[in-house]
């Protein structure tokens, strides 16, 4: 097989990356026709093109000095749509002297990577390296993944992965621990602005022969709907800048509307199995725990309108209801419960108001974390204390012959006491406890009156 393009066979969307010459001289221009996307077209050759992700390819960061001296290593490449992934992966093909071959993990198979490698392992022993790219990496099953892992391991391939998931949830760990994970940051709004702005005056790659005119608030909408994804603001700019009617002077004057126009929703950019999932989780529990619940509800709305399933929501209300507010606020599990159950008594669209009404009720609740904190040391205490058993008088007294073992002897019945309650050993002989600290707020303050009336100090901190 060897000579023949692998990338031809199995790339992803007809995406090519033309190698460096074998003299080491540079690639020529790009030859992508103008029937492809604005986004292909303008997608950057060389380094000193590539707009953003400063952390990794600024000026002596480690990924570009191994661009530049050719010493690439095993890498996945993670981060949202249009971060610039594969740009990177076709940078590195114009620029290596390494034969560089592509396979999407959406159509290529064991069989597919068997090809490859046995190439890959006759060039090896012919002293030439190979690199493989294998784009959306996290849609290969185990098989293809474990197919991939020894030629990695024994360096018969560099691999160079790239994922919108989070490797560490969704590829194989031993292929993970065997690459470097760099992570790639959405666009802000003025990288894409800038990306924006050169695809308006190139005109041998971008819209410069068609007389753009965009103004300013165009492209801000178009930067800022795009949320960090240049791929998507390049192909509005070009649907906007081609359903405008030249005017008399020959310009195409793309206004704020027309660019409203031609970006008619903005993606949420949201994965139910990703990390994008992870995080807004995360950032609508915090602002719970925080008490903010303007922010606790807009993220609830956006888990809501990017079809998250509401018993994961129902779920996470109930653990925060007793982790966060516990006992400053017993009521809050109770709302979190009937939330819950209305989930599935009424379902979506209707249930998104109980989810909203149990997430303020939680956000402005008072906050103590000390049932979580104390079966927490509950547990460290079981796990690392010796454990001298159950007290004799706590033991079980009701079976046949437990009387004559001494079960349940001096056991003091807290009913036949004033108020229900006395002093007695419920812990087991030499556990010290100090697991529960009542908190100062909300009705933990009923709870360590009580506890200071019974044991005195032992409960306060």
């Amino acid at each position: 097989m060897k000579g023949v393009e692998v990338m031809d066979l199995f790339s992803a969307a007809g995406r090519e990356f033309p190698q460096a010459p074998k003299n080491g001289s540079k690639v020529g221009t790009n030859s992508t026709g103008r029937g492809a996307p604005l986004a292909e077209r303008m997608r950057p050759r060389r380094i000193e093109e590539f707009v953003g992700q400063e952390q990794l390819l600024g000026e002596g960061r480690i990924l570009h000095r191994a661009i530049e001296e050719d010493r690439i290593g095993s890498m996945i490449l993670w981060g949202p749509p249009g971060s610039g992934k594969t740009t990177l992966a076709g940078i590195i093909a114009k620029r290596t002297s390494a034969v560089f071959r592509q396979l999407s993990a959406v159509n290529a198979g064991v069989s597919d990577i068997r090809r490859v490698t046995e190439e890959a392992a006759q060039l090896k022993s012919e002293g030439q390296r190979t690199i493989l790219f294998v784009d959306e990496i996290h849609r290969f099953n185990k098989a293809q993944q474990d197919a991939i892992l020894p030629h990695v391991e024994n360096g018969t391939v560099v691999l160079i992965g790239a994922t919108t998931e989070n490797p560490y949830f969704e590829v194989n760990r031993a292929l993970v621990s065997r690459s470097r994970v760099l992570r790639l940051e959405p666009l802000s709004d003025e990288k894409v602005k800038t990306l924006l702005r050169r695809a308006i005056s190139d005109k041998e790659r971008g819209l410069g022969d068609l007389k753009p005119e965009v103004t300013e608030e165009a492209l801000d909408h178009l930067a800022r709907v795009a949320n960090g994804d240049a791929r998507s603001a390049l192909n509005a700019l070009e649907l906007a800048v081609l359903n405008v009617e030249p005017e008399p002077d020959g310009k195409r004057r793309v206004t704020l509307e027309v660019a409203a126009e031609a970006v008619q929703q903005k993606a949420l950019g949201y994965d139910r199995q990703g990390d994008n999932h992870y995080d807004t989780v995360s950032a609508w529990i915090k602002s719970m725990r925080g008490s903010d619940p303007d922010a606790a509800l807009y993220w609830l709305a956006r888990m809501i309108a990017a079809g998250e399933d509401p018993r994961f929501i129902a779920r996470r209300l109930l653990i925060h209801a007793a982790e966060d507010v516990g006992l400053a606020d017993p009521q809050a599990l109770v709302v979190a419960s009937a939330a819950a159950q209305a989930v599935d008594w009424v379902g979506m669209p209707e249930a998104r108001i109980p989810l909203a009404q149990a997430t303020i009720y939680i956000t402005c609740a008072p906050k103590s974390n000390t049932a979580y904190a104390a079966i927490s040391k509950a547990l460290d205490s079981v796990k690392k204390e010796r454990y001298n058993g159950v007290p004799p008088h706590l033991r079980d007294a009701h079976y046949s012959g437990a009387e004559k073992l001494g079960h349940g002897k001096g056991y003091l019945y807290p009913h036949d006491h004033p108020g229900g309650w006395v002093a007695q050993q419920y812990l087991p002989s030499g556990i010290n406890g100090g697991f529960y600290r009542p908190a100062d707020r909300g009705y933990e303050l009923e709870i360590r009156r009580r506890l200071q009336q019974w044991w005195g100090n032992r409960f306060i901190r």
